[in-house]
Formats: structure tokens, C-alpha cells, sequence
């Protein structure tokens, strides 16, 4: 009797808690030892997580145990942190279990945050965006919040408030962010006109890429709650008293957030494969150039738009898709059967402005406010419903009314 090829999926994110699912629905018991690893026995949406970082959700609500979700009967699951990959020896480097061997592997690593070579982020900035990092900037700005009335002499810095980065995290935070603002100063005993809020972005656009319509109703909605936009403004440096601009321009804060964007997690970059910005430009089929059973999908896989010439943006949406790529593709090798070429298919885009105030394009149909908002949260339960079914849905799901 042939032995069960093992497949090892790396990362416990979108991209592959969905291939594990697929996987675990698609497969028999006899066609695969199937493992899942990661370095948290949670899995969490990063999507939500600028509502716990502004203390708009508890952050409880955006994790669940991996257990909860996946198909026992069918995967393993080990909590432990990938190190490396050793391609040449299809074997996975793991900090507490040390070496797995795998036939095939799925890398869904996710992502870690970009600094575009400005100094003092990772010292002075809030740029962890996970379940602990966002509790650590929610009790931050309350603490600061608490602070300033029992000093002596109150300090400007500590309500000021800088978000590095206008794309859809920095704008999504802020939101968040802008809404709590008279909740918090309520409170705390604190003057409104107290409170100040950047936003500074180093493109000529806030939201680059989206349309331009709606980005100026989203700037204009976060200006009349006391947001203050810098655009074309590059951070040069952060330090432990605020940002300076490349222009010379010193913000002074307490609170820096830094969400410029991402890059592939750096097991991709030690681990040898060709790279940019830690994202490995795969094959149509997601296979990693050159190997035959390495799947790199989510954060750490580029994929080249051919109509715009331009990478697909790292989303959830499109980690999804791939894990169900992946997941016949898997099936395919194993079994016999053509693999399938993949093709990102974008069904919308939605960004929250806290509250009941978003915007986004579905279709070609441009969507503001609360009809957006409703949008939003039907794709977030979406993603539940994939995941887990009915039950997941009505336990984590938002209701979008």
C-alpha cells in the first residue's frame, strides 16, 4: 500500500485556515496526512482588527481556536513557529518541533509590516497589527486619555494622535478612531477641541488606486470629525517624541500608528525564494517558479494585474480565492488531473469609516455610507459562512443593520 502524501499548510490566516477547510470537505481519509501549523492556536481577522485598535470591538471578537473551525478528522493541528523552509529538502525548520518533512506544502505566512527604510518605527510606533498588538494601542490611548488631566501641566502631545499611511488600514483606524473621539472625551473630562488627529500619507492620494470620488467623500467625512489630512508627505523618521516629515515638518505625539502597508513574512527572504519585498511572484497555478509542490499563497505571493501592470493588492478577499485554487490543485497532484490557473476575482471593495459610514465599489456600482456599511458586514459574515457555516456566522458574525 502507497503511502499518504503529507501536506504541511503554513499559517493560520485566510489564506489557509479556507485551505484547510477545502481540504478537509474535498479530500478523502485515505488521500493525504494533512497538518496545519501556526504560531497561535487562534485564527484571527486581520480585516477587523482597527476596531479593537480604536476600542470600538473587543478584540475576543475577531479571534476563534483553530480547533472550533477545522475539521479534526482530517487535520492536524500544531501550534509552533515556522523558521524556515528547506525546499531542496522538503522539510519545514519549526522553532519547538524542529524538523517536518512534507510532500507538498502551502505557505499562507501572512505578512509583516513595511517601513520603506524610515528609522524608529518598530522603537517608537504602533505598527504590530494583531490581537495583542491592537489591545496594546486601545489601552495606550486610554491611558493617555487618563493621564492628561492629572498632570500638572496637561501636554498637547498626549492627544495628539498620528496615523502613518491613508490606505485602507490607516483609513479604517482613524475612522474608528475619529468616531470613539467624544465617547473617550466625555469620559475623561476632556475638551474636544483638545484632540488632534493626522493622517499622513507619502502618495498624492489618500486610498491610492480607489476612486476618486469616494476617497474625497471618505476625506471629507473624516475632516468634519477633526481629522487633518498630510498628503504627498513623506515620514522621514519617528522618534520618541512624534514623526518628522521629509519636508522638515515635526509632529509631536504620544501616539504613532503605523499602517503604510505590508511585506511577506521574512521566512519567505531567509528561506531563499526570489523575492520582492518578501512576496515570491508565483506561477498561474500558485506554485512558488520552479517547484513543483510548494504553494505560496495570501501576503507572501505577488500576482501582476495584467490589465493595470500592477501587483493585486494583498487582501483577504484574494487569499480566499487562492486557498480554493490551492485546494484543487492539492487534490489534482495527488489524485491525477489537470491543475487549474488562477485568476483573482474581485467581487468588491469596501473600507469602514466608523460608525455606520463606509465606502466601496461592488460591481461597478459605487456604494456610500450606511448602504456601503451594510456591504461591509455582509462580506465579513461571508467570510464566516465560508469558514465555518451557519453556526460560526451567527456566533462571530455583525449584524448589519
Amino acid at each position: 500500500m502507497a503511502t499518504k502524501p503529507t501536506i504541511l499548510i503554513l499559517g493560520a490566516g485566510y489564506g489557509g485556515m479556507v485551505t484547510a477547510t477545502k481540504i478537509a470537505k474535498e479530500f478523502g481519509h485515505s488521500d493525504a496526512n494533512v497538518t496545519l501549523i501556526s504560531k497561535h492556536n487562534y485564527h484571527y481577522q486581520t480585516t477587523w482588527l482597527h476596531e479593537p485598535a480604536a476600542g470600538t470591538m473587543h478584540p475576543d471578537r475577531t479571534r476563534m481556536p483553530v480547533d472550533s473551525v477545522i475539521n479534526r478528522n482530517k487535520i492536524h493541528f500544531l501550534q509552533d513557529e515556522v523558521e524556515e523552509i528547506k525546499k531542496e529538502e522538503n522539510k519545514v525548520i519549526l522553532k519547538e518541533t524542529g524538523e517536518m518533512e512534507f510532500d507538498y506544502l502551502v505557505t499562507a505566512l501572512g505578512a509583516v509590516p513595511e517601513t520603506f527604510g524610515v528609522e524608529g518605527v518598530f522603537e517608537h510606533a504602533f505598527s504590530k497589527w494583531t490581537v495583542n498588538g491592537v489591545r496594546e494601542m486601545k489601552e495606550h490611548i486610554e491611558y493617555l486619555f487618563a493621564k492628561y488631566n492629572n498632570e500638572p501641566e496637561p501636554r498637547d502631545d498626549y492627544l495628539t494622535f498620528v496615523v502613518a499611511g491613508a490606505g485602507f488600514t490607516g483609513m479604517e483606524f482613524i475612522g474608528e478612531l475619529s468616531e470613539r473621539i467624544p465617547e473617550l472625551c466625555k469620559d475623561y473630562d476632556v475638551p474636544k477641541n483638545k484632540v488632534k488627529m493626522y493622517v499622513i500619507e507619502a502618495a498624492p492620494t489618500a486610498l491610492p488606486g480607489f476612486d476618486p470620488e469616494l476617497v474625497e467623500y471618505a476625506m471629507n467625512l473624516l475632516e468634519n470629525r477633526g481629522v487633518e489630512f498630510k498628503i504627498n508627505k513623506p515620514i522621514s523618521e519617528v522618534t520618541a517624541d512624534g514623526v518628522v516629515l521629509k519636508d522638515g515638518e515635526e509632529i509631536k505625539s504620544q501616539t504613532v500608528v503605523w499602517a503604510t502597508g505590508v511585506r511577506g513574512h521574512p521566512v519567505i527572504e531567509k528561506s531563499g525564494f526570489e523575492n520582492m519585498r518578501g512576496r515570491v511572484k508565483v506561477e498561474k497555478d500558485l506554485r512558488a517558479p520552479g517547484e513543483d509542490n510548494i504553494f505560496i499563497i495570501g501576503d507572501c505571493s505577488l500576482m501582476i494585474n495584467e490589465e493595470t501592470e500592477r501587483p493585486y493588492p494583498p487582501t483577504a478577499q484574494i487569499a480566499m480565492q487562492q486557498a480554493e485554487t490551492v485546494s484543487k490543485n492539492l487534490l489534482a497532484l495527488i489524485k491525477g488531473g489537470e491543475l487549474q490557473e488562477f485568476t483573482p476575482d474581485i467581487k468588491g471593495t469596501v473600507a469602514s469609516l466608523g460608525g455606520k459610514e463606509a465606502i466601496g465599489v461592488v460591481g461597478n456600482k459605487k456604494l456610500y455610507g450606511t448602504s456601503a456599511n451594510f456591504m461591509k458586514k455582509m462580506i465579513d459574515n461571508r467570510y464566516l459562512w465560508i469558514l465555518g457555516g451557519a453556526g460560526l456566522m451567527l456566533k462571530k458574525g455583525k449584524n448589519p443593520l
